[in-house]
């Protein structure tokens, strides 16, 4: 089993109210959830931070793509689209 330690948190009423819900309805303890939902958040956080990163970097190197090119990639995927009333 990984190693783990104890965090103490405040929530408003709300999400606990809503935590307890889930506990309940999953069959699930609340510091599994709470576990999993923070676990998660992490992973999603550290993802997004590492690509604004390697973004600013991209930039500094002037790896950067032309506005107006992007605008006609756009427009082109919009005009290939049957169901855009635009690309009549």
């Amino acid at each position: 089993m990984a190693k783990s330690v104890t965090l103490t948190i405040r929530l408003p009423v709300e999400v606990k109210e809503g935590l307890d819900a889930l506990a309940e309805a999953t069959d699930r303890s609340l510091g599994y959830l709470a576990s999993q939902a923070i676990s998660e958040y992490v992973e999603v956080q550290r993802w997004q931070v590492q690509a604004i990163i390697d973004g600013i970097a991209a930039a500094d190197r002037g790896d950067l793509v032309d506005i107006e090119a992007v605008r006609a990639a756009w427009e082109a995927k919009r005009a290939a689209r049957t169901d855009d009333p635009r690309a009549r």
